[in-house]
């Protein structure tokens, strides 16, 4: 990851809205959620969640597919994971070993019930 990249990514979170988006989608894992499904939850506006939704995928953070009339939304965890890799590349006296088990661990949940993260946004 690029600092480019790394900056855009923390960009889109630096947004309590977004940030509680992308916090929901994790928990969601590989399944992800509708958008209408996403608002709902969050007690948001249905466009300005899409405009959040937009700025999140955007930034390399979600990723989205078409289901029938729904779009589906979901967090990328490959992006999520390269955002922490690049963060913590320079900690732990260049010592790997000590970062990669944290890399390792940033897995979607299998569906919310399985999510060991916090319910709440």
């Amino acid at each position: 990851m690029e600092n480019e990249d790394a900056l855009s990514a923390l960009s889109a979170l630096a947004h309590e809205a977004r940030l509680d988006i992308f916090r929901l989608l994790v928990r969601a894992g590989h399944d992800g959620l509708p958008a209408g499904e996403v608002a709902e939850r969050l007690d948001a506006r249905q466009n300005t969640t899409s405009t959040n939704l937009a700025i999140l995928a955007r930034a390399g953070l979600v990723a989205s597919r078409r289901e029938g009339r729904s779009v589906i939304y979901a967090a990328d965890f490959d992006a999520m994971r390269g955002l922490v890799g690049f963060l913590m590349k320079d900690c732990c006296a260049g010592a790997p070993e000590r970062v990669d088990p944290l890399l390792s661990a940033i897995q979607p949940c299998e569906g919310e019930d399985s999510c060991p993260v916090s319910t709440s946004p």
